[in-house]
């Protein structure tokens, strides 16, 4: 039940007790020391936190303990309509512990070094969720003193920093498994740029299904990049054109398709293509895009989630893995001649 918004008096922790089923101590304690308490009784505790939208008093919490009341989310080219729901994710679930969310472009004047390292200051924040894998791992050697670092969906190889990832490698494997049930035997991959560890995992999938038989087109996630592998395709060959696509986001995904459909070609029925990441506007395009989904809020929760428990000094789980789900739609189809 939530408070009577008409009502002067706002929501009481006696208020919280009561629908979570446990007293107004318990209640203080999963808000001050949730380690103390178990998982089950934290998560009742929070759930009857949003439903009575209680706000207990951050500001001097955040006084007597030291802290800034705010966890900043870096994100590589905060553009990309990819990073919106993992934000409001991990935004749901700091705001349910008191805590406020700041954003920062590791992409902005300054480059990654500078942004990362302006928030490496525990006076400016008290938690750090990193969502770019092209962060130095120099950057990150000396975290003694820095507020705690979480990663989520990019990584940094070699680094034993926490993180929230999707299984990307298993998403490609999908993907081209998909394309090969179909009947197509020509397949070809748009990738990211090299060095990324989104990347190298997603490529690691197609050759899992695929071998080395499947031509590559260089892509760096982008628009542009989906536009130009699409010239090169209509520039190959007929006999050699790859029939089935796998494209490592729905970015390029999408301009692929559009720049081929302006020179005349149709979409599933000469060349069928797969996306990755399910963003919003894919299930409005035309044709509507068949793609991996990841669970974007879901990831955000869980980053949210693992940066507090670091801030209250718990243990947490050195990497956690969110599995992939292909979302059949109209821009795969079966290979010509294939049935």
């Amino acid at each position: 039940m939530k408070t009577d918004p008409t009502s002067a008096a706002p929501a009481r922790i006696a208020d919280v007790a009561r629908l979570a089923g446990v007293s107004t101590a318990t209640v203080s304690r999963v808000l001050s020391r949730p380690e103390m308490v178990t998982e089950e009784t934290r998560q009742a505790v929070m759930q009857a936190v949003r439903e009575t939208e209680y706000r207990m008093n951050h500001a001097a919490r955040n006084l007597r303990k030291g802290r800034t009341g705010a966890v900043v989310a870096l994100v590589p080219n905060l553009g990309n309509p990819f990073f919106a729901k993992i934000l409001s994710g991990m935004g749901r679930e700091l705001a349910a512990h008191g805590y406020d969310l700041l954003v920062g472009d590791t992409q902005a004047e300054g480059g990654r070094h500078l942004a990362l390292r302006r928030f490496l200051d525990p006076s400016r924040t008290d938690g750090i969720i990193l969502l770019d894998g092209l962060v130095r791992r120099d950057d990150l050697a000396d975290l003694a003193g820095a507020p705690p670092v979480v990663t989520a969906c990019e990584w940094i190889a070699g680094s034993a920093i926490p993180r929230i990832v999707f299984d990307n490698e298993a998403g490609t494997a999908m993907a081209a498994q998909h394309l090969r049930d179909l009947g197509h035997r020509r397949i070809g991959c748009i990738g990211g740029p090299a060095p990324n560890v989104l990347h190298q995992s997603r490529l690691a999938g197609v050759k899992r299904v695929l071998g080395d038989t499947f031509t590559r087109f260089e892509g760096d996630f982008t628009m542009e990049s989906g536009q130009r592998a699409a010239r090169l395709w209509w520039q190959m060959p007929v006999e050699e054109r790859p029939t089935g696509i796998v494209a490592f986001s729905d970015e390029m995904a999408c301009a692929f398709i559009a720049e081929l459909q302006r020179n005349g070609v149709s979409v599933p029925q000469d060349v069928s293509v797969v996306g990755f990441d399910d963003i919003e506007l894919v299930s409005h395009f035309s044709p509507a895009l068949t793609t991996i989904r990841q669970p974007k809020r879901e990831i955000g929760r869980r980053a949210a989630e693992t940066v507090l428990a670091l801030i209250e000094g718990r243990d947490v789980m050195p990497v956690t893995t969110l599995p992939p789900e292909l979302m059949r739609r109209g821009s795969t189809g079966p290979a010509a001649g294939s049935g």
